[in-house]
């Protein structure tokens, strides 16, 4: 058991937990401050329907999708690989964090809680084993909650790869689309690093009038850009 990690199970409730949280935000994978772009193919499917492309992620994380005429399709696609970049961007946890005070909550199955006071206020997560297994964030007039139920150790911090998410008013609570479920597959681009995705599994529950649905999303032939 690490330091960190130890720190994180004596928290107690009302407490200070700032230095835990910070271990947990740390462990996270992220890019190298050099990384210069990938490139590869790109293959979208859904029941019986199968589209392919070709992509390139810039070194400035500008994700370009080529050889996919459906707009949504093409949107789709380069959404995952933008999303995927810009969660690997690596920012010091005072740049992410420094406006925020961290307090303890309880504690449960899914790990502790860390209410967050200052800039994010109404922010909460929770922390397990130096793991950030819940976020529920306030943005862009709305609310999302992620519960991460499984991860991958890259040896250099942790990634997810079983996870929920669910969007919801954030006045009323009432969920915003059926809940969504996503099982990731990384690998290390050219058996060395960095860590790319190169499977998406999205799985949707029905939710009024829209069923429910499953889209799979896949990265192949991945090579760094020369």
């Amino acid at each position: 058991m690490t330091a960190s990690t130890q720190v994180s199970n004596q928290i107690t409730s009302g407490s200070d937990c700032t230095a835990a949280f910070r271990a947990a935000y740390e462990n996270r994978y992220t890019w190298e401050p050099d990384f210069g772009g990938y490139q590869g193919r790109c293959i979208w499917e859904q029941d019986e329907k199968k589209v392919e492309g070709s992509f390139v992620v810039a070194a400035d994380l500008k994700a370009t999708v080529t050889g996919v005429a459906d707009e949504e399709i093409h949107k789709a696609l380069a959404s995952q690989l933008w999303e995927v970049a810009i969660h690997r961007v690596r920012r010091s946890f005072e740049q992410t964090h420094g406006a925020n005070t961290f307090s303890a909550g309880d504690t449960d199955a899914v790990g502790t809680e860390v209410i967050v006071g200052g800039k994010n206020e109404g922010d909460r997560y929770r922390i397990k084993a130096n793991v950030v297994t819940m976020v529920h964030r306030h943005i862009h007039g709305t609310v999302v909650t992620i519960f991460t139920e499984s991860t991958t150790d890259t040896g250099s911090g942790y990634l997810s790869r079983s996870y929920t998410s669910q969007y919801a008013d954030p006045a009323t609570g009432a969920a915003k689309g059926g809940i969504s479920r996503f099982t990731d597959t990384f690998v290390p681009l050219a058996r060395v690093g960095p860590w790319v995705l190169s499977e998406r599994v999205v799985e949707t529950a029905a939710h009024g009038d829209t069923p429910a649905g499953r889209q799979v999303f896949r990265f192949e032939d991945l090579a760094p850009l020369a």
